[in-house]
């Protein structure tokens, strides 16, 4: 099994917030698959803290890729399918976080870890 990390899913992960789904939670925490964090979600935080709607999220932000690595988890880079793949997508969700997470999950043909029904909408598999 590889995950990747709807962005609401890492920040709930790193903040130990009881919204994070119990299923949620056992698949970030097993070692036995390998979880990806996308760079966008690192664009999406850094919004909300430079926004202040996130000021939790400003040291981890600081510490991004150590802090992704120290989880065990690992960087997903951005490629130009990916974007490509995203802004190809049918749907009426002009979130562009969402689309590009998306994107990525289906490109590579991993299972998103996200709240969002939109999601499954995108033609993701999702877990929550």
């Amino acid at each position: 099994m590889a995950y990747l990390l709807d962005t609401h899913a890492l920040i709930w992960w790193w903040l130990q917030d009881p919204k994070l789904s119990a299923a949620a939670e056992d698949a970030i925490a097993s070692r036995a698959a390998r979880v990806f964090v996308s760079p966008i979600s690192a664009f999406e935080i850094a919004l909300k803290v430079r926004q202040s709607r996130l000021a939790a999220m400003a040291e981890p932000l600081r510490q991004f890729e150590d802090a992704v690595a120290a989880d065990g988890m690992t960087h997903l880079p951005l490629r130009h399918d990916h974007c490509r793949t995203a802004g190809l997508m049918e749907s009426e969700h002009r979130d562009p976080f969402d689309r590009l997470i998306a994107a990525q999950g289906l490109t590579e043909g991993l299972i998103v870890i996200t709240k969002d029904p939109q999601f499954a909408a995108f033609g993701c598999e999702t877990l929550w």
